[in-house]
């Protein structure tokens, strides 16, 4: 990977950006190398052991399941990341050529982690539900090689779309109409080094995980301009690191710059994925 892109360096993901449209998910193979992924799985842990001890450092989403929202600093691979050809490509088609960045976390289950009600991370926008346009994504990169044992993500493809807006918080589907999205239901096995984009409307879960392994997945999260989830977030960095960020970098983030960082405390909490499901 040409960690020196530049603007100009795109490429086609015409065929990519098909797939996320229908599907409401896409996929690359091998985007980073192993010791890259090995290097993002020590932030993650390092992270995760460190806000595990303060109040809304760690927000539950379901039983031994947590959600870690970061700095840019925090994850020595942020530049690599929101640099990488495909990961620009897929923004700008999707989002458009001003896509902001908004949100750096990782999801956390460990063993023990129980099936999570079927779901999206927040309401569908009338841009979605009524004219068929994302205006976000989240890219997930796992920390492992995911085994059927470490409760992998599940996705129903095509769900991107539906309206929702009759559901509990307008994000959780009535537990009758659930076997809909059971019967669509497609785990995701990726390997250390893969990236996925989804929109986080298409409706998931995590599945029980077994495990003594636990599977961090980092999470890149990236508005259209208008989108708004930047306000439920609050990214910082501090001059010396805004400075040093490439143009391209920099130019996309949404953040705060501060003289010096402080914890991250967490405004998004999806409360209905607290109790779990079985």
């Amino acid at each position: 990977m040409n960690l020196n892109m530049q603007v100009q360096d795109r490429i086609d993901v015409a065929g990519d950006l098909e797939t996320l449209l229908r599907d409401g998910i896409v996929g690359r193979k091998g985007a980073f190398s192993r010791a890259w992924a090995e290097a993002m799985r020590e932030d993650m842990m390092t992270a995760f052991w460190d806000a595990i001890q303060r109040p809304g450092g760690a927000v539950g989403r379901g039983p031994r399941r947590w959600y870690v929202e970061i700095h840019p600093e925090q994850f020595g691979g942020f530049v690599e990341l929101t640099m990488h050809p495909w990961i620009v490509a897929m923004c700008e088609a999707t989002l458009g050529r001003d896509y902001q960045i908004v949100e750096i976390g990782f999801d956390t289950p460990f063993q023990g982690a129980k099936y999570q009600p079927w779901h999206r991370d927040f309401p569908s926008p009338a841009d979605t539900y009524r004219d068929r346009r994302i205006t976000s994504l989240a890219f997930n990169l796992t920390g492992v090689d995911v085994t059927p044992d470490m409760g992998p993500f599940e996705i129903a493809p095509g769900t991107q779309y539906v309206d929702g807006r009759e559901w509990k918080h307008e994000m959780f589907p009535p537990s009758e109409i659930w076997p809909q999205f059971a019967e669509r239901g497609v785990r995701k096995y990726p390997e250390m080094g893969d990236v996925s984009c989804r929109s986080a409307l298409t409706v998931h879960r995590g599945t029980a995980h077994p495990s003594p392994v636990a599977r961090p997945v980092l999470v890149l999260g990236v508005d259209a301009p208008g989108a708004g989830h930047a306000a439920l977030h609050d990214m910082m960095v501090t001059q010396k690191y805004y400075d040093a960020l490439p143009t391209p970098v920099r130019d996309h983030l949404v953040c705060r710059v501060v003289d010096e960082l402080v914890p991250v405390t967490q405004k998004h909490d999806i409360e209905g994925l607290v109790m779990g499901s079985d």
